[in-house]
């Protein structure tokens, strides 16, 4: 039986927002493709290794990690039932034959230990319930000296900060003990040292990162996407009226960023990498 630890996430990945990533997976491949390069890059995958992505989500930089080793292989895993669906039917589509695809919650997840000389993962590892104890097992699967590199999101940028000011009007004030885990911890570089550090990582460094994130062909359009995708849960309940001011006011948020048929926002991350303890 697949264990879990983050039943939230669990909850949330197998829910509609796990089933819009994976029916719109090549839009949200889109807004990230450009960290995945500096990824790869960064955890200096060899031909013959053998590759972890956490969170993989549909599976791109699983592949891609599959095509920079392809004398070894690549494993992703995922809490996604609809997402991990969609990567095995896109890397049997693609014929990326070297790699597969595992259901399951890294913190917990029985990894082989020592099995890989590389673990990646782009924006899926800020919501472990437990981050020292799910990095702790993900080094325990990394053979000694082995390299971890992960993107995560950093303070956003007056673009992002512009689009949740719009939103705000309509929304609840936040729930000031809401303390579950997420981007806010992980933007702090210090914090990630510290984890990884407690987990046994040697070598931990964070350096930031930024691209340019395609959203939408025109300002209607990419708030139309966010407001059915990443922003749902945040105007989840709302009547339709309230609904229809929110997604006017992301629209003009958004004007600003429309150029050349497409509305493009800085998205900002860190790069982190560090080694397994020997």
């Amino acid at each position: 039986m697949q264990q879990i630890a983050n039943h939230e996430q669990h909850r949330i990945r197998n829910g509609a927002d796990g089933r819009h990533w994976a029916e719109h997976h090549q839009r949200y491949d889109t807004m990230a493709a450009g960290f995945t390069e500096p990824l790869l890059g960064a955890a200096a995958i060899a031909h013959a290794h053998r590759v972890l992505d956490i969170g993989c989500g549909t599976g791109q930089t699983t592949r891609s990690a599959a095509r920079r080793a392809y004398r070894g292989h690549a494993v992703g895993i995922d809490l996604s039932a609809p997402m991990l669906e969609r990567a095995r039917r896109t890397a049997a589509a693609e014929g990326v034959g070297n790699a597969e695809f595992e259901p399951g919650d890294a913190q917990v997840h029985p990894f082989p230990s020592g099995g890989f000389d590389a673990v990646i993962s782009r924006a899926g590892v800020m919501f472990f319930a437990d981050p020292v104890a799910a990095f702790a097992n993900i080094g325990r699967a990394l053979r000694p000296g082995g390299r971890l590199a992960f993107v995560c999101h950093r303070d956003p940028g007056e673009e992002v900060q512009a689009v949740f000011a719009a939103l705000a009007e309509y929304l609840p004030a936040p729930d000031p003990n809401d303390s579950a885990p997420g981007t806010a911890d992980f933007a702090d570089p210090d914090h990630i040292r510290t984890v990884l550090g407690q987990a046994g990582f040697d070598e931990a460094a964070a350096i930031p990162t930024e691209i340019l994130s395609v959203i939408g062909t025109d300002a209607a359009d990419a708030a139309d996407f966010l407001l059915a995708g990443q922003l749902r849960d945040a105007v989840h309940g709302m009547d339709r009226s309230a609904l229809e001011k929110a997604r006017r006011a992301v629209t003009a948020a958004l004007r600003d960023c429309e150029s050349g048929g497409a509305v493009r926002i800085p998205a900002r991350g860190w790069l982190v990498t560090a080694r397994a303890g020997l």
